[in-house]
């Protein structure tokens, strides 16, 4: 009976925490400038050694699976972006961001309350974050203003996704007693990432708001087709995975994006109006992890 209250008391907590990051998008976004934009990093990187204290790096390898997930995203991109060309330059960019953007850092907390092997997940992490740094200043040169460079894409994600599992590591290895609490503590990354969700609503909503509506037809069109691709995503991740014995970390690897790093890129390096898709993306991506969370029980 205490199982279904705390399952139900988490269940509650998601749309609330997104309510709750909506509803106060002005203060969430006050504080989060006030921090020099580094509660999420923090909140992140926080998730992550949570997470890596529970990875054995040895049991760390490349597979199969990873490198099928990695052409969907490259190969996928440019199809999208090349489909909407003719409709939309705009369009086809933001879409494009939403297939190029690589896996979040936050995927392998997820991933691992859902019972996905993080071993899998980090690993994947490690290279598509690496892979994405090497390809997308190239795909960029010719899909965007040609600016995008690897030094500058490595030094937004080497740090959050670095430091954490370096962290992490060494705490396995020489604290044990201080990796054990926290491995036997997962639900310490659940409550993280509510709190960060709550914070990446706010400046979401905040963001929205503050565009205004002077595009509004192409803005739409661009948050519809962030919601297409983000549900295609998760689908195709989730068929890939079924094939390597491991659904879950096949649907977050590809379907959980790092929006922030997405929203950047297209700010930095594309039409500025594009970076509705995967702000949007955000929002549908947010949904979907708060239905899977529902739907397990394990939490």
């Amino acid at each position: 009976m205490m199982h279904i209250s705390a399952h139900a008391v988490k269940t509650a907590s998601m749309p609330l925490g997104m309510i709750l990051g909506a509803l106060f998008c002005r203060q969430v976004d006050a504080v989060d400038k006030w921090s020099g934009e580094t509660i999420t990093p923090i909140l992140i990187s926080l998730m992550l050694f949570c997470t890596f204290c529970r990875v054995d790096v040895r049991r760390m390898r490349p597979n199969r699976m990873h490198l099928w997930l990695l052409a969907v995203q490259m190969i996928g991109c440019l199809a999208v972006y090349y489909a909407l060309l003719p409709v939309n330059h705009t369009l086809a960019q933001g879409a494009m961001m939403c297939v190029l953007a690589p896996i979040a850092m936050a995927a392998v907390v997820i991933g691992g309350m859902l019972g996905a092997d993080i071993e899998t997940m980090a690993t994947y992490s490690l290279i598509c974050n690496l892979a994405t740094a090497l390809l997308a200043p190239v795909i960029l040169s010719f899909t965007g203003n040609g600016e995008c460079s690897f030094g500058i894409i490595l030094a937004k994600v080497a740090p959050l996704l670095i430091g954490p599992f370096v962290l992490g590591q060494f705490c396995r290895a020489f604290v044990k007693p201080l990796a054990r609490w926290v491995s036997e503590h997962k639900r310490l990354s659940f409550y993280l990432w509510l709190l960060s969700l709550v914070v990446i609503i706010g400046r979401t909503t905040s963001f929205i708001i503050e565009r205004g509506t002077a595009e509004s037809n192409l803005e739409i069109a661009l948050a519809m087709a962030a919601l297409v691709i983000c549900l295609a995503q998760f689908a195709i991740g989730r068929h890939i995975g079924i094939k390597y014995g491991d659904k879950v970390a096949g649907g977050q690897s590809l379907g959980q994006k790092n929006t922030v790093l997405a929203v950047w890129m297209s700010q930095s390096f594309m039409d500025p109006l594009s970076c509705v898709a995967p702000t949007a993306y955000i929002v549908w991506q947010n949904f979907v992890n708060s239905y899977q969370i529902y739907k397990h029980s394990d939490l």
